[in-house]
């Protein structure tokens, strides 16, 4: 497996392993402008792109993991554990923060066993499914 910062060649890939962009051009969008301003990364298997993840530093003044998106067919490989240690062992702040819907179990787990700890969470994003804050201090 290799980690790499996506350009937009990977465009076409990215689109098609994400869930959602297929129905929805406003995610395309941002998938193309994460490619643009160098904050999104892919995971590959075999030259294959299998997940991408985005790292920004909106988040006041914090790393924030945006997105963790691994393709179907590419699930329980350990491509977002690896995208998420990456992430880790990148991120120019001392804390870095993400956040998942109360509904996403695999990434709860993910994000716990990767050592990040419950946060906060926000409700009113999606109805009936609060957003769940996870933090991540580096040693």
């Amino acid at each position: 497996m290799k980690i790499r910062s996506a350009t937009i060649a990977d465009y076409d890939s990215l689109v098609a392993l994400d869930t959602i962009a297929a129905g929805d051009p406003e995610r395309r969008d941002h998938i193309r402008a994460w490619i643009e301003t160098g904050c999104c990364y892919v995971a590959e298997t075999d030259k294959s792109v299998g997940a991408y993840g985005v790292l920004a530093y909106h988040f006041f003044g914090n790393g924030f993991i945006e997105m963790v998106m691994v393709g179907a067919q590419f699930r329980r490989q350990g491509l977002g554990m690896a995208l998420v240690e990456h992430f880790k062992s990148i991120c120019a702040t001392p804390k870095i923060f993400t956040s998942t819907n109360q509904s996403n179990r695999q990434m709860q787990q993910l994000l716990s066993g990767a050592g990040f700890h419950t946060s906060g969470y926000i409700d009113n994003l999606d109805e009936n499914d609060p957003e769940i804050v996870f933090c991540f201090r580096a040693a």
